[in-house]
């Protein structure tokens, strides 16, 4: 199953988007990188490859969608794809998508055994889907 990578710069938020997804999509495997050793705001490179290492891991060879919360946590991201091998980097999926809906609708599209693509798709597609509905 696709699993996720949720990339933060603050631990509630990491926190609340994990309980939301265990709700909508248990069955998913999340794993994230979030804030400092400190306690601040902030990401790592060494925490977003553990969290890469994690989710490829218990996806079973099915992949992971990346979302990003800020850009500068894109930075993150990027490094740590370099520490992965060839083999790991082609079954990581960056989404450009918004972190909160995206990460949901990608969690209940991997929950029905959708592949990589299709799981990125949702995550990206996410970003034009209306909150309020039209009258």
């Amino acid at each position: 199953m696709v699993g996720l990578v949720i990339v933060a710069h603050s631990p509630d938020l990491l926190r609340g988007l994990r309980a939301m997804i265990a709700q909508a999509a248990p069955a998913v495997p999340v794993a994230g990188a979030a804030g400092t050793a400190l306690g601040a705001l902030g990401t790592s490179a060494p925490d977003v490859e553990e969290a890469l290492h994690q989710a490829l891991a218990a996806s079973g060879g099915d992949g992971v969608v990346v979302l990003i919360d800020l850009g500068s946590a894109a930075l993150a991201v990027e490094i740590a794809l370099e520490a992965l091998d060839e083999w790991d980097r082609r079954l990581v999926a960056l989404s450009n998508g918004p972190i909160v809906e995206g990460a949901i609708l990608a969690a209940v599209e991997a929950r029905s055994g959708a592949p990589l693509d299709v799981v990125l798709r949702s995550a990206e597609a996410a970003a034009s889907t209306p909150k309020i509905p039209a009258d």
